[in-house]
């Protein structure tokens, strides 16, 4: 998979938060940015189960992952001519996945392993002794999902 770039107009900012007005830092300098990133994926796949039910969870994922690198070259310019940069880069030698996944109310329920907290419950382990304590209202629940393909042009 490639992911190109070319000719953005991006703002280099020196300080955060940058922008104008009123105590937002100084401005930045406009400029030009193009990238190309090539991701690689090499070597078998693994399948990925959740561990948990709940679908606010960061457990609550499962797909198809495979090692992967990345490499690419990059461009900078500062409208004015005053800064220019370019290289390229890759991640050999570090981690990286890639894959399909889903996660949070995505995952299919009737998918997760035997054993797994039902969803809203919480878990034993790591429950806190609350006797006595005022308990907080309930949180937001998040129900249906997004048709994905829709959003996929």
């Amino acid at each position: 998979m490639t992911i190109s770039l070319k000719n953005a107009s991006v703002v280099d900012q020196f300080s955060f938060p940058g922008g104008a007005g009123n105590n937002l830092g100084i401005a930045g300098v406009p400029a030009t940015l193009s990238f190309d990133i090539t991701y690689s994926k090499s070597g078998a796949s693994r399948h990925v189960e959740p561990t948990t039910t709940d679908s606010l969870s960061p457990f609550n994922w499962e797909g198809q992952m495979s090692a992967s690198t990345n490499s690419g070259t990059f461009k900078l310019s500062y409208n004015d001519g005053s800064f220019s940069a370019q290289g390229s880069f890759d991640s050999a030698g570090n981690f990286g996945e890639m894959g399909f996944e889903r996660n949070g109310s995505f995952v299919d329920d009737g998918n997760a392993p035997a054993g797994l907290i039902a969803p809203n419950q919480p878990d034993p382990a790591l429950a806190q002794n609350t006797q006595g304590a005022q308990q907080p209202p309930s949180g937001p629940k998040f129900r249906g999902k997004v048709p994905t393909r829709e959003l996929i042009h």
